[in-house]
């Protein structure tokens, strides 16, 4: 069946956190330059604390509710700047799939688009301003135009998404950044991928990774 149930829901965050586990290095040596250098160590604690805080607060016929209150207490897990920010991606997204009991190709995009919402609305954060922002959003549009096309699954959502994602991110590489530590540093950051965005990007990867193994 092309859907995620609750049941499933863990399995999902386990691939992004195996992800954002591969990718620890290359993140925290990308943040090193630009800020404080612990980008992958957040990521892959805040992601990999998810599957348990799913189980924890499973609530049968509503994932939504679910994802809220994982969401939130990740928010405690991760307190750093980036951890806020993805812990409110995963509560606006959960806000977006309040009383569904599955995920379908549907729910996948408004997943992603409440995310990239949630976000910008935490971090008050604009497209253009070299962030996570970027990637997810260019995402969240590509999986909204897959979604809408007669036929949809998981997997076209999804690769629409990551392909989406991946232009988002390798646009910052013209941006300069605007906050935090990484706009004292702005002139050496032209050029090279923002970091927020390439973690952006690899979450949408492990979602993707999860889809493709269903």
């Amino acid at each position: 069946m092309d859907i995620i149930t609750l049941q499933e829901l863990p399995e999902l965050f386990i691939c992004i956190a195996e992800t954002f586990s591969e990718k620890k290095e290359e993140l925290c040596q990308m943040d090193a330059k630009m800020g404080d250098g612990d980008l992958g160590l957040t990521m892959c604690k805040g992601y990999g604390s998810l599957p348990d805080l799913i189980r924890q607060y499973a609530e049968p016929g509503d994932i939504g509710k679910v994802l809220m209150k994982a969401g939130v207490k990740m928010a405690s897990v991760v307190p750093s700047t980036m951890g806020t920010l993805m812990a409110s991606g995963v509560m606006e997204g959960g806000k977006a799939l309040r009383g569904k009991s599955r995920i379908g190709p549907a729910e996948l995009s408004d997943y992603l688009a409440a995310f990239a919402a949630g976000i910008q609305k935490r971090g008050k954060c604009q497209l253009g301003d070299r962030t996570v922002l970027d990637a997810l959003d260019a995402g969240a549009k590509r999986a909204a135009i897959a979604a809408s096309m007669a036929g949809a699954t998981l997997k076209t959502v999804i690769d629409a998404a990551a392909e989406g994602a991946a232009v988002g991110m390798e646009t910052t590489k013209e941006m300069k950044p605007k906050y935090g530590k990484a706009a004292v540093f702005a002139a050496r950051a032209v050029g090279t991928p923002d970091q927020g965005a390439m973690a952006g990007y690899y979450m949408i990867e492990g979602m993707r990774q999860y889809i493709n193994q269903m």
